[in-house]
């Protein structure tokens, strides 16, 4: 069994989420969490696992090992030297004032195309950050067969997916946003 006690960050004015940070989360737990999902996604007889930089590295390196997969491809969102001819893909995260984008190096194109890949990330929020690593792997030529992630929060994220790839993913536990009407009200969780 899994527990974690996680902050509430204000992320917005009336609107606050439970703050999941892989990386301050003991090895244990991470591991823990991999080998659950990758139970998860056995069956969709995955060829590739891909993450998102940098919170979704640790999950996907562990439900790579788990599904006896030599490596995973991870998503970059920092420009890098090697990175100047990249796969590029826009995105809004709900935990990032600014516009990023992931990047895919293309040395992996040849690995990936016509690959069934289990895209891996902490937590699925708004989906935003998880469609545009979806855009950005099937661009790769990549068949997305499974999405895989600790947390999802409420459901809007169905709606940025779309109910196909809704469908595809496998999570740990669902937890709630939460909102408030004004400064002095308390927060109200909220699960659709």
């Amino acid at each position: 069994k899994m527990v974690l006690r996680l902050p509430l960050m204000q992320i917005a004015p009336n609107m606050a989420i439970a703050l999941l940070m892989t990386i301050d989360e003991d090895i244990a737990t991470m591991d823990f969490a991999g080998r659950e999902l990758a139970e998860k996604i056995a069956s969709k007889n995955i060829d590739c696992v891909a993450s998102a930089a940098t919170l979704g590295i640790l999950l996907g390196a562990t439900v790579a090992k788990e599904l006896q997969l030599p490596r995973q491809y991870v998503l970059q969102k920092t420009m890098k030297t090697h990175l100047s001819d990249a796969l590029i893909e826009p995105l809004n995260s709900i935990t990032t004032k600014n516009d990023q984008a992931l990047r895919l190096d293309r040395r992996w194109l040849s690995e990936l195309n016509g690959k069934r890949v289990a895209f891996v990330d902490d937590v699925i929020s708004s989906g935003s950050s998880c469609a545009a690593a979806l855009r950005l792997l099937r661009a790769a030529g990549a068949e997305v067969v499974a999405i895989a992630a600790i947390l999802v929060e409420a459901d809007g994220w169905r709606t940025k997916l779309g109910q196909e790839d809704a469908n595809l993913v496998s999570f740990l536990a669902k937890i709630p946003i939460f909102r408030r009407d004004n400064e002095d009200a308390p927060w109200q969780e909220v699960w659709d």
